[in-house]
């Protein structure tokens, strides 16, 4: 296991880096406590450009803020102003990942590999972001709850699908990223539209 990562091809540390960007976009701290503690552990050997990840000092920041993350992303109206308030760290950090897969010996991959995680990160946040808002327009709240589950268990998946079936993690996530334009864009819609439905009943009553 200790030489996994040298046998690996560029295919499969790009699959990996793909992971690891969009999954920021979802659960920055989920993404760094369990790729951290994954190498900590033994589980698998990473990259120079990840070892960082599992220092005891990133392990236990990481891991309080996935704490505190978990809970906060499961309540209503909480999950949008923590998902706003995160969202100048996830793209960035989803890029910086992405480009520690390939570390500092390999320039130009590293730097593609920035660029493609940044993007993914970002289209993640957007869908994750608009969903949410659309679900919270909603007073029932176990649709929230349910959707934050998901989140957590597609982070998990990502990472476990690229780094062993790095072909059929690149066909879904092609497929998952279309969906989630279409989504996005159809619920910006949804959400102008609550928009002026809002301000014109409000400028009505006034």
């Amino acid at each position: 296991m200790a030489d996994w990562f040298a046998t690996l091809g560029t295919p499969e540390l790009l699959a990996l880096a793909a992971a690891l960007g969009w999954a920021s976009g979802f659960r920055l701290y989920a993404v760094v406590f369990l790729v951290g503690m994954a190498g900590a552990a033994g589980w698998m050997q990473l990259p120079a450009g990840l070892q960082v990840l599992q220092h005891p000092v990133l392990l236990g920041t990481s891991g309080f803020m996935l704490f505190v993350e978990f809970f906060a992303d499961k309540i209503p109206v909480v999950d949008s102003l923590w998902d706003m308030v995160n969202s100048v760290v996830r793209i960035p950090a989803g890029a910086a990942l992405a480009a520690g897969v390939f570390g500092a010996d390999s320039g130009t991959l590293a730097l593609a590999a920035a660029l493609m995680g940044g993007t993914l990160a970002a289209t993640s946040q957007a869908a994750k972001t608009t969903t949410r808002a659309a679900i919270n327009a909603s007073p029932e709240p176990f649709s929230n709850l349910a959707m934050s589950l998901v989140e957590d268990g597609l982070v998990v998946g990502a990472v476990w699908l690229a780094t062993n079936h790095p072909l059929a993690f690149a066909v879904l996530l092609a497929i998952t990223v279309v969906l989630m334009w279409i989504a996005t864009w159809m619920l910006f819609k949804f959400l102008r539209a609550v928009l002026r439905r809002a301000r014109s009943f409000f400028t009505a009553t006034a």
